[in-house]
């Protein structure tokens, strides 16, 4: 029978006390931001929304979903974190199972890769051959500078090692060609992989804000993310599409708890399907045999 020594017990305890720590650090901040969106203006101003609503009232929801900025730029990031999420994961996945192989050049290829990985170009050269390609103000220039990432490919490239090669040699004695072998062996097999990596390129795309201001010349045009910075770094109420006599009826705090709310809806609603995979996701793709 196992024996859990009084070191192990005592180490178990301040560990779940700290892990417990760092969940409510992240809990209780989206708690405040929830009811502060659920509250009336006078509460806010008074100081007196803590974790739960004061004069409840839904105003700045129903405020929010008739600002016609807040839905075109989240339609604009929806699009995005589709399209964006799909042509990274093409572009990973068939070069992760290329370099699963073994071939001449191969280590000079990922070295190549990796060097992409530490050192960038920097913003400017970026921004000129993004401007020169004719990509700005369209969401190509969101979508392709960064549809390659190297840590995204190393994952990959290391699931599909740990797939058994003979899977691989009874598929070309029965006449399998390398697509065929990836589309109908590599991929199914490689879900929790996929889904680990597919979360972190969704979420990079949703929360990305900066290139949106960088290459979007028109504010109808935004990503969500860089609509939300717009409005949280200026803070007017002609950013929020609030009139004279709403601003005077509702709190801009209200308003903008809202927007940040319902704009982390998605990914938070989108992890509990892909948590499960995580673990394993992570662990083999990390190991380098």
């Amino acid at each position: 029978m196992y024996h859990k020594s009084k070191g192990y017990k005592i180490f178990s305890f301040f560990n779940y006390i700290f892990l417990i720590l760092i969940a409510l650090s992240c809990f209780l901040p989206m708690l405040h931001l929830l009811a502060q969106s659920l509250s009336s203006k006078a509460a806010i101003n008074g100081n007196l929304v803590s974790f739960w609503p004061v004069d409840f009232n839904a105003d700045a929801y129903v405020k929010t979903f008739k600002n016609s900025n807040f839905t075109g730029s989240m339609q604009v990031s929806v699009f995005r974190t589709v399209l964006g999420t799909l042509i990274s994961m093409f572009i990973i996945t068939t070069a992760g199972y290329a370099l699963s192989k073994d071939f001449r050049g191969r280590n000079a290829l990922m070295w190549v890769f990796i060097f992409t990985m530490l050192f960038s170009g920097g913003l400017i050269p970026s921004y000129i051959l993004v401007t020169k390609l004719g990509l700005k103000d369209t969401i190509w220039s969101l979508v392709l500078p960064g549809a390659f990432g190297a840590y995204n490919l190393i994952l990959i490239m290391n699931f599909f090692k740990t797939i058994p090669k003979a899977l691989e040699e009874a598929a070309f004695i029965d006449g399998a060609s390398f697509f065929v072998i990836f589309r109908k062996i590599y991929l199914p097999l490689s879900l929790p992989g996929l889904a680990t990596v597919g979360l972190f390129i969704m979420v990079g795309h949703w929360n990305a804000w900066f290139d949106g201001i960088l290459y979007m010349s028109n504010t109808e045009n935004y990503p969500l993310a860089s609509f939300l910075q717009t409005v949280v770094v200026q803070g007017s109420a002609q950013s929020m599409a609030l009139s004279q006599s709403e601003a005077a009826a509702m709190s801009e705090q209200s308003i903008k708890a809202a927007q940040i709310f319902i704009s982390t809806l998605p990914i938070i609603l989108v992890y509990p399907f892909l948590q499960k995979y995580f673990v394993k996701g992570i662990v083999l793709g990390a190991v380098k045999e």
